[in-house]
C-alpha cells in the first residue's frame, strides 16, 4: 500500500497552428479544471529523422508557449514534460525558468530530464552521451538550478556546470521553489528523482508480457516505484507520481479500442486494459481504474494527450483533488 497523495490532471499539448487557437486552447485547459498544460522540448517536423524517431512533428517550442499558455489564464499550473538538459544551456535555462514562474504568478512546473532520442539528437547536431554521463549531467543541472533560484551566489564547479560569481535573478514567486518534475525508467536517475524532485515522472513501461527481469508491465511500474520511494526515504510520501497513458481513449466500445492499440504495437490485445500506459473504457472503469493504479502503482498525476481533452473533462473532474 502506497500513501494516497490527491489526484492531479494535465494535458499534454503539442500542437496549435495559430496564436488564437493556442490561446484558446489553454482557457479551455483551465476552464475544464485540469490542473496543468504541459508542452513538450522536441523539436522534429516532418521527414525522415522524425519518422526515425517515431514521435509526432513538434509544433510549438516549449518556453513561449508555456509564456503564452501563462499569460491568457489565471489559475493554470504550466510545465515542459520535460526539459532535454542537453538542448539548454543550463544557466540560460534556469534563469527562464525563473522568469515563467515570476511572470505566471508561480504557477511554473519544471519537468527536466536526461534525453532519450538518439535519432532527434542527431538530427539536431548534438553529439548523445552515454546513459551514465547524461545522468551525471541531469545532477549537476539540478543543483544548479536550485542553486539558481535560492537567491544566494552560485559557486558550483563540476564536470558540466561551472558557474560562478554571481546570484541569480529574478526569485521564484514559489518558494522555496517552484516543483522540480524528473522523469525516466531505470533506477539511477529514479533514484535521483526519489532524493531531488517534488514529481516523479515514470516513463512507460514496455508492452511485451514479460521484459527480462521476468516481469509483467504492471510489475516493472511497481518495481520503478520502488526505486523512487527507497530513495525518497521519508519524503515519499510527498512525492507527486506522474505518469501519461499515451493509449487513452473514453468508450463505449473497448474491445475496438484495444485492438487498435494492438495493432499499433504489434503484441496481443489480450491483457492490454491493465497495462498501466493504457487507459481504455467507460468515464466510470477508467475512474475506477485509476483509483486501483493509485494504490498499487503511487499515480495521483495523470497527463492526457491534447486530443483526448474533451472526452476525458468528466473523468478529470470527477476524481481531482480527492
Amino acid at each position: 500500500m502506497v500513501t494516497m497523495r490527491p489526484f492531479r490532471f494535465a494535458v499534454q499539448a503539442t500542437k496549435a497552428t495559430s496564436a488564437a487557437a493556442w490561446r484558446d486552447l489553454a482557457r479551455k485547459v483551465e476552464d475544464l479544471g485540469f490542473s496543468t498544460m504541459f508542452v513538450a522540448d522536441h523539436y522534429l517536423g516532418k521527414g525522415p529523422a522524425s519518422r526515425e524517431a517515431r514521435w509526432p512533428p513538434q509544433y510549438l517550442a516549449p518556453i513561449s508557449a508555456m509564456a503564452t499558455a501563462a499569460a491568457v489564464t489565471e489559475t493554470l499550473r504550466v510545465g515542459c514534460r520535460v526539459f532535454c538538459i542537453d538542448y539548454h544551456l543550463p544557466t540560460v535555462l534556469a534563469k527562464e525558468a525563473a522568469t515563467l514562474d515570476l511572470l505566471s504568478d508561480g504557477r511554473l512546473e519544471f519537468g527536466v530530464g536526461a534525453g532519450w532520442s538518439e535519432p532527434e539528437y542527431r538530427a539536431m547536431g548534438i553529439g548523445f552521451e552515454p546513459a551514465r554521463r547524461r545522468v551525471d549531467k541531469l545532477a549537476e543541472v539540478i543543483a544548479l538550478v536550485k542553486a539558481h533560484w535560492s537567491g544566494e551566489p552560485l559557486e558550483q564547479k563540476g564536470e558540466f556546470v561551472n558557474v560562478t560569481g554571481y546570484s541569480g535573478l529574478p526569485l521564484p514567486v514559489q518558494r522555496p521553489r517552484p516543483p522540480i518534475m524528473i522523469g525516466g525508467s531505470r533506477k539511477r536517475v529514479l533514484s535521483l528523482a526519489g532524493r531531488e524532485a517534488d514529481i516523479v515522472s515514470i516513463a512507460n513501461v514496455p508492452f511485451e508480457k514479460v521484459n527480462d527481469a521476468g516481469l509483467s508491465p504492471e510489475e516493472e511500474a511497481v518495481r520503478r516505484l520502488g526505486f523512487v520511494r527507497d530513495a525518497a526515504g521519508d519524503r515519499a510520501a510527498e512525492l507527486d507520481i506522474e505518469s501519461s497513458p499515451f493509449f487513452t481513449e473514453v468508450t463505449a466500445d473497448a474491445g475496438g479500442a484495444l485492438e487498435r492499440v494492438a495493432t499499433t504495437m504489434r503484441v496481443d490485445p489480450d491483457g492490454l486494459l491493465d497495462h498501466p500506459n493504457v487507459l481504455i473504457g467507460s468515464a466510470d472503469e477508467i475512474a475506477d481504474r485509476l483509483w486501483q493504479r493509485r494504490e498499487t502503482l503511487g499515480v495521483n498525476y495523470v497527463s492526457i494527450q491534447q486530443s483526448q481533452l474533451d472526452s476525458f473533462a468528466p473523468v478529470a473532474a470527477r476524481l481531482a483533488g480527492s
